[in-house]
């Protein structure tokens, strides 16, 4: 049987407008949940909705509804979120569900059988915006600490847990845990310092109740009709509900709740660390139930340097997101832009950033010219393979290879070591030895000489492989990009099913297999950008000049006495070391090239005619001499930002470039 992996999120409030936030936790989860099931882990991943409470309630009177209506209503904008983010959440549930309402009244009633639940009058600052009571000392300046909220005095009698009779429990419970004794139950480790600190202090009871004459729409009590169950704890208890009703049962006997609890791993972000590391922990107590093996609270993203709200208008939008740059690109940036656990800043610069760098003249460069190499050296099929000695390439894949066993990278998406970042960076260390990889061994050259054919298969044949390994490692992250490269490359691989350990061994590619080159993987994001009165506009939106030969490489001109200029007029040519970052041919030219150049600070597209003398693999790494103030030229339809400086008369001899390990950018005088 296999071993059981039982993954959460925090279930979102159905009042909130799907963020970047809900996506993060979301998206990691789902990394997680994939990973493990190629892992051949029986996962169980649940996501949802919290839809009672306050705000709601008053939603759906001002839009003159019933509240179901309303949750029914809002519900689809997570659903369809999570559907568009390629989510594969098992189930997802809505506390307005009728089994989990029966399973929070069980619990409570359990709980008030124990004495465990009392009621007691109260008087405090209660915070409508998070439905939560606050002590006087917790209060500064009439505010909410949480949300910054005026608060409001209230009196009324209220139904309590005695969360205080567990506080110690818990404190020993936790400091108990160690670096030594994987997993940790809170993680990273500054938030298990944080719950421990706040356990020094003495922990009071817990409000778990609202009187409906303030509060009608929530699960009313089981033992007193007058009141509803507070919104935390209805919520919280979702991560066991969920077990008993939304759970696959392959057979009749089959006990979800035995299999799966207590959860693996509960994802939180660390706003709501303490009701879960605090709240949850103490009524799991009680109810005499297993804590979870680890929770693990995330940081924040601000946007642009700023802390995200709606008053500000910067709160981002995933689904225009995923218009602009699709789902793939979106979930690499927020995994790989910042260690998982700390904060993190989003702007669409750097997103943009990472979609060129990494995805277009990464990953999306070693799968065109792999195919390209392959389309016209081995006529579309996946060549037969020689013995060679090419072991760093094999052996650094199977290194990082984050699903296999043994692999360096494999303890990084331990529950509690989610380092998602870190096994990111590894990843496109194989996606650059690929690059390097192709660049050293020149397959171009090798063609030219039959004797050198069984060496040109071998070399493409492990490009290929390389791109196989990639495409399975890659997959948790992004599932669409996968599928994409195992189609282009021909695989028979079934990413729903556990890896078998043919899939895993280097050398399971078959030779024969047809390849199917296909649209670039992640095209790049042009970002020129001119302005035009008050309008800004890119430059493919503007009129196409006549083409110029000067575009290209340098055209040659008539042999004669050179017209003189003066040294005024020759600094008005900015000239700039670049350095290729990929090349690609034109398509119908046997002339030109498409070169994506780094110059520094910025990275352009220079079309340049020298096709027939280079290949565009034995450009990639270059550094040229880049006319960069010359005006943008359209060339076949394709833009070119600039000119690559070439020697040659009638036909181009050779480029001229820096031997030197020049920084781009540098100006060349």
């Amino acid at each position: 049987m296999n071993k059981p992996f039982y993954i959460t999120t925090p279930i979102y409030y159905v009042n909130d407008v799907p963020h970047i936030g809900h996506a993060y936790t979301t998206i990691a989860a789902d990394v997680v949940a994939r990973y493990y099931r190629l892992r051949g882990y029986d996962v169980f991943s649940l996501t949802g909705l919290d839809e009672h409470g306050q705000k709601v309630q008053q939603a759906a009177a001002k839009a003159g509804i019933e509240e179901q209506v309303y949750c029914d209503g809002m519900a689809p904008r997570f659903q369809n979120l999570w559907k568009r983010l390629n989510i594969s959440n098992d189930a997802f549930i809505r506390t307005s569900d009728a089994k989990h309402k029966s399973i929070v009244q069980k619990w409570l009633q359990y709980l008030f059988d124990k004495k465990l639940i009392y009621k007691a009058d109260y008087t405090g600052w209660y915070c409508t915006f998070d439905e939560r009571f606050w002590t006087e000392k917790d209060v500064e300046g009439g505010l909410c600490p949480d949300c910054k909220r005026p608060v409001e005095r209230l009196s009324e009698s209220n139904y309590f847990f005695k969360m205080s009779a567990y506080g110690k429990k818990l404190q020993e419970y936790i400091t108990k845990d160690s670096r030594a004794k994987p997993p940790l139950f809170i993680a990273p480790w500054i938030r298990r310092n944080e719950v421990v600190g706040f356990l020094d202090k003495s922990l009071n009871d817990l409000s778990i109740s609202r009187p409906k004459s303030r509060l009608s729409w929530g699960i009313e009590l089981p033992f007193d009709p007058n009141y509803v169950a507070y919104v935390w704890f209805d919520a919280l208890v979702n991560y066991i509900s969920a077990l008993d009703y939304l759970a696959p049962k392959k057979t009749p006997s089959d006990n979800p709740f035995k299999k799966y609890w207590p959860a693996t791993l509960h994802l939180v972000g660390k706003d709501i660390l303490t009701t879960h590391a605090i709240y949850w922990s103490t009524i799991l107590m009680a109810l005499e139930l297993p804590l979870p093996s680890t929770i693990f609270a995330h940081g924040w993203w601000t946007v642009n340097g700023e802390k995200m709200s709606k008053s500000r208008g910067n709160v981002v939008d995933p689904n225009a997101i995923i218009d602009e740059f699709g789902a793939d690109a979106f979930r690499y940036f927020l995994l790989r832009e910042v260690p998982f656990g700390h904060d993190g800043d989003f702007s669409r610069e750097a997103l943009i950033g990472r979609i060129n760098s990494d995805l277009a003249n990464g990953l999306g460069n070693l799968l065109n010219r792999t195919l390209t190499l392959i389309e016209r050296f081995s006529h579309g099929r996946i060549p037969e393979p020689v013995a060679s000695a090419d072991t760093e390439l094999e052996g650094k894949i199977k290194k990082t290879a984050v699903f296999l066993p043994h692999a360096e990278l494999g303890i990084h998406l331990l529950p509690d070591k989610l380092e998602f970042n870190r096994a990111l960076e590894a990843i496109w260390g194989l996606v650059q030895l690929g690059n390097q990889y192709i660049d050293k061994t020149a397959p171009w050259t090798l063609a030219k000489k039959p004797e050198d054919k069984p060496r040109l298969n071998t070399v493409l044949y492990n490009a290929a492989e390389a791109l196989r390994f990639l495409s399975l490692t890659l997959y948790p992250f992004m599932p669409q990009a996968a599928e994409e490269m195992k189609r282009q490359l021909g695989l028979m691989l079934n990413f729903s099913k556990p890896l078998l350990a043919s899939e895993v061994n280097w050398g399971s590619l078959l030779p024969g297999t047809e390849i199917t080159k296909g649209r670039p993987l992640f095209p790049r994001i042009e970002t020129t950008t001119k302005t035009q009165g008050d309008i800004r506009v890119t430059q493919d939106q503007q009129p196409s000049p006549t083409p110029q030969p000067s575009s290209t490489a340098a055209t040659p001109q008539a042999t004669g006495p050179a017209q003189q200029i003066t040294i005024e007029e020759f600094q008005k040519v900015q000239l700039k070391v670049g350095k290729v970052l990929s090349a690609e041919r034109v398509p119908k030219s046997d002339k030109l090239l498409k070169l994506q150049v780094d110059l520094g600070g910025e990275q352009r597209q220079v079309v340049a005619g020298i096709g027939k003398t280079y290949e565009p693999e034995s450009l990639v790494g270059r550094r040229v001499v880049v006319v960069t103030n010359l005006k943008p030229a359209k060339l076949m339809g394709v833009e070119s930002q600039g000119m690559v400086l070439a020697a040659g008369d009638k036909e181009v001899g050779g480029l001229v470039t820096i031997l030197e390990d020049v920084q781009p950018g540098t100006k060349v005088k």
